[in-house]
């Protein structure tokens, strides 16, 4: 193997394996760290190719110039130091755009994603051994909050979900473990097991983000699909466990006590948005400073943040840092619908990948409207990886060896 292969196949290893160890938030860091130190070397002939990724770039340019304008005018700029870490989470995405090279590459990310979530998947259900499942005590997987786990699930199952509705020819592939990933086994059973684990989180906001993500799958790529929604639905109501069946019905309930909460929280952030409009009241002070905004009837006094991503992100740190950041999230979608348009134009070309791009996106979105899942650097890790794809792809369908 050349040298330059050699680099390239190392490049897309040190990337990838950060993502394969979201196990242990510690590991992650360290292999992202080896990743960006070896650049230098395994990206030595790549540097030019970040063009590729200018438009994603820049947005998160613009996100951490705002970061730090809203740092220098936070009501405690020293305690507000610690956001700086954004700037390691969010150098995952030029490294994503160099190292990731074609569709070959990106396929095969987005099967060890797969081959991930599912063993994340396959822990959380064995938990169900040990005393997990209820509402008290759910499942949880390798991490430290079930939160994170339905987060991770999420952003790969609608990736694979697309994948499924939007069946794609793939390059052949001559090795039997990369063969083996894109069996349609192999993928039926990861969509079951991270599908039945997410309903098993008991994670309301993660239900409904699939809801709406496939909702949109359906229209756009199958229509009829959306005649299933009520047999489905009433099947699930008569088979699901009675706990799965009276979260589903909590969602609408007004007198939930999670549901109050997040109104109350609502109404802290608007408060503190209204305060301080532009640059916010300071990374990290929204814990802090909670208790001066808090409604009297709120059911807790303290919260960790305020279970919305872009209220906490518009209380922190401002609407211009709100704007940065639905402009982030805008501009893969545009380019995965731009990529889907050209290659159904061609009648060839990843089209299930930009498809997924887009589901996995909105479904983050509209999840993020229900918990602060942006500061859950797990979620936001997977996210940064699936947002890079569409700069990743070449229109040329070159890639490098893997």
């Amino acid at each position: 193997m050349a040298v330059a292969d050699r680099r390239a196949t190392s490049a897309f290893w040190l990337y990838a394996s950060h993502l394969l160890g979201l196990f242990g938030l510690a590991v992650s860091n360290g292999l992202l760290a080896l990743a960006l130190l070896a650049a230098p070397w395994t990206l030595r002939q790549r540097f030019a190719g970040w063009r590729r990724g200018t438009p994603l770039l820049a947005a998160a340019a613009l996100y951490l110039l705002f970061l730090l304008a809203a740092i220098a005018a936070s009501s405690d700029p020293l305690a507000s130091l610690a956001s700086l870490s954004e700037f390691f989470a969010l150098a995952a995405l030029p490294l994503a755009v160099l190292s990731v090279r074609g569709e070959r590459q990106t396929r095969r990310l987005v099967d060890l994603m797969i081959l991930a979530a599912s063993a994340f998947a396959v822990h959380g259900l064995v938990q169900y051994f040990f005393g997990y499942g209820g509402i008290d005590l759910r499942i949880r997987g390798p991490f430290s909050h079930y939160m994170t786990f339905s987060g991770v699930l999420l952003v790969v199952d609608l990736l694979l979900v697309a994948q499924l509705v939007r069946p794609t020819a793939r390059p052949a592939e001559s090795h039997p473990f990369w063969r083996l990933l894109a069996r349609p086994l192999f993928r039926w059973s990861a969509l079951a097991l991270i599908n039945v684990a997410l309903l098993g989180s008991l994670t309301r906001s993660a239900w409904v983000a699939v809801a709406v993500a496939f909702t949109g799958l359906a229209l756009a790529r199958a229509p009829r699909l959306l005649a299933a929604y009520l047999p489905v639905a009433a099947l699930l109501l008569l088979l699901a466990p009675v706990p799965w069946v009276a979260r589903a019905l909590s969602i609408v309930d007004l007198d939930d006590t999670s549901n109050y909460d997040r109104l109350c929280m609502a109404a802290a952030g608007a408060q503190m948005i209204a305060e301080q409009p532009l640059l916010g009241i300071g990374p990290d002070q929204v814990k802090i400073r909670y208790p001066l905004y808090r409604h009297p009837t709120a059911p807790r006094f303290r919260v960790p943040h305020l279970h919305d991503t872009f209220l906490q992100v518009a209380a922190e740190r401002g609407l211009l840092s709100l704007v940065a950041l639905l402009a982030l999230l805008a501009v893969p979608m545009l380019a995965a619908w731009r990529g889907l348009r050209r290659a159904e134009r061609a009648g060839s070309g990843p089209a299930d990948l930009h498809l997924g791009v887009m589901a996995a996106v909105l479904g983050f979105a509209v999840a993020g409207l229900f918990e602060h899942n942006w500061g859950d650097v797990e979620v936001q890790r997977m996210l940064l990886a699936v947002m890079a794809m569409p700069f990743c792809l070449r229109e040329d369908g070159s890639d490098e060896p893997a």
